[in-house]
């Protein structure tokens, strides 16, 4: 499974992705909203979880590839989280800290944003993040979804929820009729 866009490909990772993806989950400044730090093992871990999602969901986080090079930069995708005691589809990303504030997270997200809602029946894809994480609501923002929620939680203590709807998705990219 592949999703291409302009400067990126998303695509499985693999565990030979282990030392692009250590520099990036095993970055203490990118992954201080996390509630644990990432070693060999959890990077592993991490790598091994996406493989068991691509399996059984057949989706899950994708390693971000420059189109140019095929260097992975970060991942992102689609995995299934518990929010608020419900399990809802999230779009998640992390993107390398030199490669960040080039837009390659919201154009990722975007990718993946399409084709859940082109490939799945999900109604609403949602985006969740630490309430201290400006970054990454700043994406959520910048790939179509809006604010709406702010829940307690025993792990950040309060994670901010976003969301974009299929209906406002259809409707914002729907496709104008030329006057020909």
């Amino acid at each position: 499974m592949e999703l291409h866009t302009e400067r990126l490909i998303l695509r499985e990772m693999t565990m030979d992705d282990f030392g692009a993806l250590y520099a990036v989950l095993g970055d203490q400044d990118i992954m201080r909203h996390y509630p644990y730090r990432f070693d060999d093992k959890r990077v592993r871990d991490w790598i091994s979880r996406n493989l068991e999602r691509y399996r059984v969901f057949g989706f899950g986080l994708w390693a971000v590839c420059l189109r140019q090079t095929g260097e992975v930069i970060g991942d992102c995708g689609l995995t299934m989280q518990l929010l608020g005691g419900r399990i809802v589809p999230e779009i998640g990303y992390h993107i390398r800290a030199d490669m960040q504030r080039r837009g390659y997270a919201r154009e990722a997200a975007r990718a993946v944003r399409d084709w859940a809602f082109e490939h799945t029946p999900f109604r609403v894809i949602y985006s969740c993040m630490k309430y201290t994480n400006a970054p990454s609501a700043c994406t959520a923002l910048s790939w179509g979804c809006r604010q709406v929620d702010e829940i307690r939680d025993d792990v950040n203590g309060s994670t901010k929820v976003f969301a974009v709807g299929r209906e406002e998705w259809a409707t914002a990219h729907a496709k104008i009729p030329s006057n020909r």
